[in-house]
């Protein structure tokens, strides 16, 4: 399984700004946050062991660009949480790639589908029937 995830930012403070609020919806924490990269994870703290999801600046200098075809889908606890993981977005610099509804992948698969402001492709999904 996957043991984390890294995404290119071009700015890093334009992206703490999209995705503190953004992962909160799904109660992440921002665990690590300097020059290069942010770190979030579930528990607030500093145990970089915990970051599950890495913003960074390519460490080959080049600009970060997003995947076409890439996306990172996250887990989300509740439909409300998949509703509060769009409107964060939406609120905090990310563009629509879907809104939250219904998706015929499976009975309860609720999810919405979002760019973050270098691109990125993300998704908050909840199979959860409620």
């Amino acid at each position: 399984m996957l043991h984390y995830i890294t995404l290119g930012s071009n700015d890093l403070a334009r992206s703490k700004l999209f995705y503190d609020p953004v992962m909160a919806a799904l109660g992440l924490h921002c665990i690590v946050s300097d020059e290069t990269d942010l770190g979030y994870g579930l528990e607030p703290g500093k145990d970089v062991r915990q970051c599950r999801l890495w913003v960074l600046k390519p460490a080959l200098k080049l600009p970060a660009t997003w995947g076409n075809g890439t996306m990172v889908s996250l887990t989300a606890q509740s439909r409300a949480a998949v509703d509060a993981f769009y409107k964060a977005a939406m609120s905090n610099g990310g563009s629509d790639e879907g809104a939250p509804g219904l998706r015929p992948y499976s009975p309860n698969f609720y999810a919405c589908f979002v760019r973050d402001p270098d691109g990125n492709k993300l998704a908050a999904v909840c199979e959860n029937p409620e």
